[in-house]
């Protein structure tokens, strides 16, 4: 699921999923370890996506208790704790996000408001992983945006086969609208995609990580 919190200058590009620099070292989750920590902003999202399928499937319920990660497996159960005030909630992943700026994770309303941090919009959290699913393995891939128009992608997707690789141009849906996603690569080590994505955005191909 995409995210309205996701702010590009280019007007053809939809707010989510986009050219958005990766914070360096900003998570310490790493594969097969059940439980680890990251201190960083969170933030909501409500809405307008309130009935509509998240990454994992399931239908997004504002008023429940879930929460986006870019990289966490889908399915695996984390704390969240206000810094601020103390307060603490665990809710499941299900969802991907957020793509702005050093945000960390994407709380449903429901959560946000039993954290206290609904009218602020962002706070300083920590997150805990609790339990990794082990329903599939980890894998990752790297996102380079998503565009309205097709002719922006293959722009992009050209840019990256003049540096030797092998991008695919995805076509998707959200909000009643149809859009372009530029992404390379299937990788089982999260440290072997951000090697990579280290790399390419220092040449100029600004991408993110992102679990699949």
């Amino acid at each position: 699921m995409w995210k309205p919190s996701w702010r590009i200058s280019r007007p053809d590009l939809v707010p989510v999923l986009l050219f958005i620099l990766l914070a360096s070292g900003c998570a310490s989750w790493q594969p097969g370890r059940n439980i680890s920590q990251e201190v960083g902003l969170a933030s909501w999202y409500g809405r307008d996506f309130h009935g509509r399928p998240t990454a994992s499937g399931e239908i997004y319920d504002m008023y429940g208790y879930s929460a986006a990660h870019k990289t966490i497996p889908l399915g695996s159960t984390v704390r969240v704790t206000h810094l601020g005030n103390g307060r603490s909630i665990v809710v499941p992943i299900n969802d991907r996000g957020p793509f702005v700026g050093e945000r960390i994770i994407d709380l449903s309303y429901g959560a946000a408001r039993h954290l206290g941090m609904v009218k602020e919009g962002i706070a300083k959290v920590r997150v805990e992983v609790l339990q990794v699913s082990r329903t599939s393995a980890a894998r990752y891939t790297l996102q380079f945006g998503a565009f309205t128009e097709r002719r922006n992608a293959v722009t992009v997707a050209q840019r990256l086969q003049s540096l030797g690789y092998t991008p695919s141009i995805e076509e998707a849906t959200a909000q009643g609208g149809r859009f372009y996603r530029v992404r390379h690569g299937a990788f089982n080590s999260l440290k072997q995609a951000r090697k990579l994505a280290d790399s390419l955005n220092g040449r100029g191909m600004v991408c993110v990580v992102i679990g699949l």
